[in-house]
């Protein structure tokens, strides 16, 4: 599913909603969940599942073409946890 595929999902529920609107909407939500991630929060949206930052030690990793040890910096991923109801619905 697309960016483009939510904004016309969003429309067709809210019949009177322009296409503009439905797409600031959008934006607003994932601009509020990207800055929440990002201030190191956790993101629960009930029914979906739980977004929030894990942080990477360093370690000693290895490139895979030449096999030469490399240096991997420590860093920040963000861990996704999907909902019961997310994976029974995924599982049926």
């Amino acid at each position: 599913m697309k960016r483009s595929d939510i904004v016309r999902s969003i429309q067709v529920q809210f019949k009177h909603m322009h296409t503009s609107d439905a797409a600031s909407i959008l934006d607003c939500i994932s601009d509020q969940m990207i800055e929440s991630v990002a201030a190191g929060n956790r993101i629960e949206v009930r029914g979906f599942g739980t977004f929030q930052p894990r942080p990477r030690a360093t370690k000693l990793g290895y490139n895979p073409c030449t096999g030469q040890p490399m240096h991997l910096d420590a860093s920040t991923t963000i861990l996704f946890k999907p909902s019961r109801e997310l994976t029974k619905q995924m599982n049926e």
